[in-house]
Parts: C-alpha cells; sequence; structure tokens
C-alpha cells in the first residue's frame, strides 16, 4: 500500500487503574456518530489542543521540569481529555493535597464543554496543579502511513483518584467502566465490544499484571518504542501486524 501525505497528529491517552480489589481499568464507549473508532471501547484521550502547549502550565503542575519539554502538551492533553470524556481530573491543590472533586466538578465540566472557559482557565481558578508527574508513560503507537487519519499517540498509565467518579460526557462517549482487562478482552473476542488494535494489545500487556503497584513496576521496567503496525491486503482483505521486538511479543496479525 502506498503511503498517504497525512501527517501524525500527536494525540494522548490514559490508562486509568484502580485495585476493587483486583486490577481495572478505566475504559469508555466512543459515540456511534464519531468518525474515529466509532462505537469502540477505549480510554480516554484524544489530540493535542493548542492550549495544551500553553507555557503558562508551568505554574500549574506538578512534575514540570522533570518532563520532557517535548511530552508535557501530550501529559495536559491526557489529563484534559480524561475530564472531558471521564469527569475524571488528575490533579491536586497547591498545598499537594488530593483535590475532592465533589459536585463543583460537574459543573466545571459543562463549562468547558460550552467553552466558556479554557481549560488553563479552569485548573487555574480551582487552586489546581494537574498531577503530570504521576503518570508513567506505558505505550507509544503511530497510524500507518497508508491510512489518512493518522495520530502519534502516547499512552499514560496511572493510578486513579479514589474519591472521583467517572461518569460519561453523553457527547464523544456514551458509557464509561471500570473493567479488568481480561474481561474487556472477553467481552471483545465474544463480539459483545469493539476494540480497536492498539487498544486491544495494550489491554492485553496490563492483563499481565496483578495490581497496580505491578502494573506500574512492570512499564518503568519496558523499553517504549514508537510502535507502527504495518499494513498489507491478501485479496479483499486488510491486514494490520506489529514486529515481534516490540514489547509485546509474537502478536498474531488481524484483519481490519
Amino acid at each position: 500500500m502506498l503511503p498517504s501525505s497525512a501527517p501524525a497528529k500527536p494525540a494522548a491517552t490514559v490508562m486509568l487503574v484502580r485495585d476493587a480489589p483486583s486490577l481495572e481499568v478505566l475504559m469508555v464507549r466512543r459515540h456511534h456518530q464519531i468518525e474515529f473508532a466509532s462505537g469502540a471501547l477505549v480510554f480516554p484521550g484524544g489530540k493535542v489542543d493548542p492550549g495544551d502547549a500553553d507555557p503558562a502550565w508551568e505554574d500549574h503542575a506538578l512534575g514540570w521540569a522533570e518532563i520532557e519539554p517535548a511530552e508535557r502538551a501530550l501529559r495536559v492533553c491526557a489529563v484534559r481529555e480524561a475530564f472531558e470524556e471521564s469527569g475524571m481530573l488528575i490533579a491536586r491543590h497547591a498545598g499537594d493535597a488530593t483535590w475532592n472533586i465533589g459536585a463543583r466538578g460537574a459543573g466545571e465540566r459543562s463549562a468547558l464543554a460550552a467553552g466558556h472557559c479554557t481549560f488553563l482557565d479552569l485548573v487555574s481558578g480551582l487552586g489546581l496543579k494537574l498531577d503530570l508527574g504521576a503518570m508513567t508513560l506505558f505505550a507509544r503507537w503511530i497510524t500507518p502511513a497508508a491510512l489518512n487519519k493518522r495520530f502519534d499517540t502516547y499512552f499514560y498509565l496511572m493510578t486513579a483518584p479514589s474519591d472521583q467518579l467517572a461518569a460519561c460526557d453523553g457527547c464523544e462517549t456514551v458509557d464509561a467502566e471500570w473493567i479488568a482487562p481480561a474481561e474487556a478482552l472477553r467481552l471483545q473476542q465474544t463480539g459483545e465490544r469493539t476494540i480497536v488494535y492498539p487498544t486491544r494489545l495494550n489491554l492485553a500487556l496490563l492483563a499481565e499484571s496483578g495490581s497496580v503497584a505491578d502494573a506500574i513496576a512492570r512499564t518503568r521496567e519496558r523499553r517504549i518504542v514508537p510502535i507502527e503496525p504495518s499494513l498489507d491486503k491478501d485479496g479483499e482483505t486488510l491486514w494490520i501486524s506489529i514486529p515481534p521486538d516490540v514489547g509485546y511479543g509474537v502478536v498474531a496479525r488481524q484483519s481490519l
């Protein structure tokens, strides 16, 4: 297949995990009218907005100096998208205390969705700092060059705030659920859920861990490399596959 001329847009997603008591990850279901991954079960995330790269975030983020400059906007994006799509806000008070979202969070989320404020305005107005330093890079996937809609997506892993409830936004997402990685994979295999290729493989990798602490420890030990899957056509069937040396072992190719 010939490569397209479409550049891969920077994007980020966050895998919020908890022990309840076994390992669960927060996933949302995409609205069926959304163009990309319509109806699929995904981790909250999306493409980077210009506001995610605002230099003013330096004063409203924890761990800023320790994060590579190229990753700062990506982490802000992951936090913003998680808040927009699930209502979970990865932030702390300036005094480093965990923020209790309470009823105020829903109102702030609605104001952001309506365009009444920017995410930076919202965070600074609440006296919060995004907890960027608590995020661990889990994977990086780049959409194959042959496709017209492409993303360079960073997947981040993080312990979920214990005092916040997840709820879909009703626009981009129509459901939010905590689910064991192995159960999500089972639902995909039975056809009860649609899960795109990168999400499925990251779920399989996450399913190897028995707890949040185990998942984070394993992630920090892995070598993270950019993964751009290959596409090949066999008759009328388009197949996607990845090399065996990028951290997922030998993975069978999948039809698209």
